[in-house]
């Protein structure tokens, strides 16, 4: 399916910022029907009127991934619409920063429920429209954190692992049904992490947000990106060429050899969180 054709539909949880936004934005400028859900209704709403510039019949769904009738009732919505979907982006996903020995059993269970079980209900609910429409794709963001796991965020890394293993699952699954998965990996960029992030201690907190705020990348990049291997059917997309490297050489690395360069880079990057921005003068 090419993506310039103007009959595409497109679903996004979490759509109303970040990347989500970004990626609604990028499909409205290709001439794509867009609709977004989120929890969110008051950012909903500013996303729309962002939207419904690019593209006037885009719509907004309230939409809590925690809630499978939330996600049902958005497939109904888009089979009495438009007539089905064809790009499902599961999308909605939090933070979580802390020690395995500090981060509560509460907090595990809040973003396994949202990071993981949020994506396990998109494919779920959207996979029976797809199937009685012939196709379609399902696109299922995880993190570089999937692959390069980060002291200090077992549960975030293990909940964007698991959607992994969810995607390279489903795309032997659910090939018969000619509904193709992606997975996205992608490392820190630019965008509103700290709406949606717990942490531990304020220093993790702290370094967290600086990686984010000092990314090269914003969020519009990645949802080119993104947008380009959609439109290639790629079943990994690993938008940082940083990431990709890193993967390669987890991959074929001896193992000892790889962390021995993981520590190294650790860090560095620990040292450059840690030296405070120069003043601005004006």
């Amino acid at each position: 399916m090419s993506q310039k054709n103007e009959s595409g539909r497109i679903f996004i949880t979490g759509g109303a910022s970040g990347l989500g936004r970004a990626l609604a934005l990028r499909y409205a400028r290709a001439g794509w029907r867009v609709c977004i859900g989120d929890i969110d209704t008051v950012r909903c709403a500013e996303a729309l009127s962002a939207l419904q510039e690019q593209a006037p019949g885009s719509r907004a769904l309230t939409c809590d991934v925690t809630r499978e009738e939330d996600l049902l009732a958005a497939s109904t919505w888009l089979k009495q619409n438009w007539g089905g979907v064809d790009v499902v982006v599961n999308n909605a996903g939090v933070a979580l920063m802390g020690g395995i020995g500090e981060t509560s059993m509460d907090d595990w269970r809040w973003i396994v429920d949202i990071n993981l079980l949020g994506v396990v209900r998109g494919c779920k609910a959207f996979t029976p429209l797809l199937r009685a429409q012939g196709g379609g794709q399902l696109v299922n963001i995880a993190s570089m954190a999937a692959l390069i796991h980060l002291p200090h965020a077992a549960a975030y890394n293990a909940t964007k692992a698991a959607v992994v293993a969810l995607s390279e699952t489903l795309q032997l699954e659910l090939e018969p049904d000619k509904i193709r998965v992606s997975v996205v990996c992608p490392a820190f960029f630019r965008t509103d992490l700290a709406k949606n992030m717990r942490a531990t201690n304020r220093e993790l907190e702290g370094m967290t947000k600086r990686l984010v705020e000092r990314a090269r990348i914003s969020a519009d990049e990645v949802a080119d990106r993104i947008f380009a291997g959609v439109a290639r059917g790629d079943a990994h997309i690993l938008t940082h060429r940083e990431g990709r490297t890193a993967w390669r050489l987890k991959r074929f690395l001896p193992y000892r050899a790889y962390l021995a360069m993981a520590r190294r880079q650790l860090q560095k990057v620990q040292a450059r969180m840690q030296r405070k921005p120069p003043l601005r003068t004006n």
